[in-house]
């Protein structure tokens, strides 16, 4: 008889927490799993996951906080700024002239 491993952290997720996210996997395979506001289908398997895990939040089921927004790397999507280039360039023309000036 081998004796089963404990994990040292103990159970994260209660039962129902696991019901709800079977759920929405079945959902989402049938293709009738909506997304909130939108109400698009999911297609995406974490997607359907995260709902599931989502509504079992709410109803009150074990399950942990999601992490917090400063500790998640943006997902792949860089701000981009616009840059003044018109400023730069004329700054450095007015550097480079004075320069000039000042080495005849």
């Amino acid at each position: 008889m081998a004796a089963r491993k404990k994990s040292s952290s103990g159970r994260k997720y209660g039962k129902s927490a696991g019901k709800n996210v079977k759920r929405a996997m079945h959902k989402r395979k049938s293709g009738t799993l909506k997304s909130g506001r939108t109400g698009r289908k999911v297609t995406s398997r974490k997607q359907a996951i995260a709902i599931g895990l989502s509504e079992a939040r709410e109803k009150g089921a074990k399950v942990p906080r999601k992490r917090s927004s400063s500790k998640k790397s943006s997902g792949g999507r860089k701000s981009t700024r616009k840059k003044s280039s018109s400023k730069k360039s004329s700054s450095r023309k007015k550097s480079s002239s004075r320069k000039r000036s000042s080495s005849r």
